[in-house]
């Protein structure tokens, strides 16, 4: 039953006790409010569909994102890239809301302002961040939300996927570059991207016992998918891991380079070569493209890369149509063909009658049998 009474200057409190249900309390600035808010939740009471909301109007969205950096972020791979989208949250106005006036309508102001900021692949990936955060918030925190608001947003299309390849001109200019830095393991940090196909993060957390040099693989106990993976290594790949230096106490193959200094390093090679528009990333790109044009199949491809669907794959090649096009002019069955085209060619000539030529017609140099080593009719 409620029961609702004034307390204080303008304020009216509403309480409501419910065998099998905790009492509920809420103060309201209107009478007629307080009364509305009493019949709703009474009324779910009776149909056995009410669900507490305190949590979500007592808490902000802030409030969650606190406590997912706290709690989830630190069991995820990337925590630490996750945890600095989230400090940046905090500093947007979006999280000075509640749970409960968290609408779909604020997470579209949100997606539109950022949509001036940054590419649309970052507005979708703080979006999904920002719908899981709702959802675990949803799922385990007792936050009651009827519907998660970034499920009914639109969201923004993507960019088509980057083809940029490292043209034949610039890959020595890009060494070039590189030696230039004062970061010396960018140029094989750079050299193994293009030899092994690895992303930047691999690389860069790649250590000693993981590298078999005589059967030439490198294990990855944990990579980006959650997965380990054996990488095999070319001959050159082998040759730069033989000439880095190895310390006793520290069995990293790159000590104390990070992800962030490889990338700030690359960027400064790039514009000291004066290449446009070549993202770190955009090497594993190429060593995947390179694979194929080695003539591996996409199994084994995929076995070398990490990759875990052909469409994905394939996002990755980059096949130029130009190779593609020398690469239907080579192999057995092309020779095969052209064999059996003159076989057949030869027959057909020894099967065809010939007249003889007048001397008028040789002066004349006529031919004396048509195209395809066919006998001209006479009249």
């Amino acid at each position: 039953m409620a029961t609702i009474f004034k307390r204080g200057d303008g304020q009216w409190q509403v309480k409501i006790r419910r065998s099998g249900y905790p009492l509920q309390s809420k103060t309201f600035a209107i009478k007629g409010d307080a009364e509305a808010w009493a019949r709703l939740v009474e009324s779910e009471m009776d149909r056995g569909v009410y669900v507490s909301r305190v949590e979500a109007e007592r808490q902000t969205f802030g409030d969650i994102l606190k406590r997912y950096a706290k709690e989830v972020s630190p069991t995820k791979r990337g925590c630490a890239e996750e945890e600095l989208r989230i400090q940046a949250l905090l500093r947007r106005p979006v999280n000075k809301y509640s749970m409960a006036a968290l609408s779909s309508q604020k997470i579209a102001e949100y997606r539109d302002k950022r949509l001036t900021e940054v590419s649309s692949g970052t507005v979708n990936r703080e979006l999904n961040l920002i719908g899981h955060v709702i959802e675990t918030a949803r799922r385990e925190w007792s936050v009651h939300l009827s519907e998660n608001p970034v499920r009914l947003v639109r969201r923004p299309k993507t960019n088509p996927p980057r083809e940029r390849r490292l043209l034949r001109d610039e890959e020595p200019k890009l060494f070039a570059g590189c030696i230039e830095s004062r970061n010396e393991f960018l140029l094989p940090i750079v050299r193994l991207a293009l030899e092994t196909a690895m992303r930047q993060g691999e690389i860069v957390s790649l250590r000693w016992p993981h590298v078999n040099v005589k059967k030439r693989v490198a294990f990855l106990p944990e990579t980006k998918n959650g997965e380990n993976r054996g990488v095999p290594l070319s001959k050159t790949a082998v040759k730069v891991l033989k000439s880095l230096p190895r310390s006793e106490k520290d069995n990293s193959v790159f000590p104390g380079v990070t992800t962030e200094a490889v990338k700030r390093a690359f960027i400064r090679a790039c514009e000291r070569a004066k290449i446009e528009n070549l993202h770190f990333h955009d090497l594993r790109h190429e060593a995947t493209t390179r694979l194929f044009e080695k003539g591996l199949n996409p199994m084994q491809v995929a076995a070398i890369t990490g990759h875990k669907t052909l469409q994905m794959l394939k996002r990755y090649t980059h096949l130029q149509a130009e190779d593609l096009a020398k690469l239907l002019d080579k192999g057995p069955r092309v020779r095969e063909t052209k064999k059996a085209v003159r076989g057949a060619r030869a027959v057909r000539a020894r099967r065809t009658p010939t007249r003889r030529t007048t001397s008028d017609e040789a002066s004349q140099g006529e031919p004396a049998a048509g195209l395809a080593g066919e006998a001209v009719q006479g009249p």
